[in-house]
This record gives structure tokens, sequence and C-alpha cells, in this order.
């Protein structure tokens, strides 16, 4: 969830303890290889790891004795969707990798409670509702339903405009148009496919 901490698992089968001046260990993105942070021994720097994880990326020392190479992620971001890769070396063992994780993080962030507005100076041709829902991740689905039998209306009749907001969440505005008729009650639903969440707010005329 966009905003919390994760560990990305990276742990080596073998038993027994590990000699942290005989390791080095990397973190990075699979495909760009950006650094994401790194272990070397007698060296606490951290000038090869992008900006965009430097103070977010931290591994245990305690637990990379016993094998245990997790990667602590602070302050999840929607650009943090990437498959990381874990790799590990022995410098006894001329640098020979002993161990190699690739993990795939999904990110995702809660759409806010969908606000329909009704349509203020109803014409007698056509009725339009409006649905926002903000700050939520990945991509939305939006429907409109017919609240009288629970019915989706023609996507045909609304027209949706997704965006990216300054926090790299999407914003979402859905308006609807609907011939007039004496009685309307619609709902929006703001689906998240990840979350497997649907939010649903109606609207009656």
């Amino acid at each position: 969830m966009v905003g919390s901490d994760v560990e990305l698992g990276c742990v080596s089968p073998e038993e027994g303890s590990f000699d942290l001046n005989d390791l080095f260990v990397y973190w990075q993105i699979s495909e760009s290889h950006t650094v994401v942070t790194y272990y070397l021994p007698q060296n606490s720097s951290t000038a090869h790891v992008d900006s965009h994880y430097r103070n977010r990326a931290w591994l245990s020392p305690d637990n990379m004795k016993r094998g245990d190479f997790s990667l602590h992620l602070f302050n999840i971001t929607p650009q943090d969707e990437q498959k990381f890769n874990c790799l590990v070396f022995r410098k006894s063992l001329e640098l020979k990798k002993v161990l190699e994780a690739v993990v795939t993080l999904h990110v995702a962030a809660n759409y806010s409670m969908p606000v329909v507005s009704t349509p203020s100076s109803p014409s007698r041709d056509e009725l339009t509702f409006t649905c926002t829902s903000t700050n939520g991740y990945p991509r939305p689905n939006v429907y409109w339903i017919n609240k009288t039998d629970n019915s989706l209306l023609d996507e045909a009749l609304q027209n949706n405009t997704v965006s990216l907001n300054s926090r790299g969440l999407y914003d979402v505005v859905s308006v609807l148009r609907i011939g007039w008729t004496p009685n309307v009650n619609v709902g929006c639903c703001i689906e998240n496919v990840l979350l497997h969440q649907n939010l649903t707010v109606s609207s009656q005329t």
C-alpha cells in the first residue's frame, strides 16, 4: 500500500552463519539495473544508490549473518512497482554468486469514496451526473449502475477522465449523460481490481 513499509524476501536456503566481511550484497531493479541498496565489507557509503531509494532502503546486518538478505523498503510510492533483484556474492569464493532472487512488488492505494453530483438545473432532454474519486492506484474501472434493477448502464453514456496527480496516484472524473426521465436512481462504482474493492455511491433525482 502506498505510504506503508514492505519487506522483500531474499533468504539463503543454507543453514549456518555468514561472515559479513565475506559478503557483497546488492539489490537492484531488474530491468534498469538501478541500484536500490547494497552491502560491501568495510564500506558504509551509499554513493551508488539511486536518489529515489536513498534513506528508504535498508538491509539488516544481524539478519544477514543468519543468511537473511531481505530488503526493507520504507514509504512505498507508485514508482516502486518493479521487479527487484537480490544478488549475494562471497569474496572467499572469488566473488562467486551464492544467492539470487527476483521479487515483484505490486503497489496499490485506496480510492476516496466517490462523490456524485446531481444535475443542478436538469434540462428536459438530458440529465448529467458527475462522479469524482481521487488518490487511488492502479487505474480504476468505472461503472454506472441503474439502481432500480442494478443493471449496468451502457459505457457509451459515460465519459471518463483519469489523470495522474502530483503524488503519482490516479484521480478520476466520470460524466454520465442519460435521456431525461422523471425518476432516476443511478450509482457510480469505482473498482480497484488489485484490492478487490468496489466503492459505490448512489444519486437520485
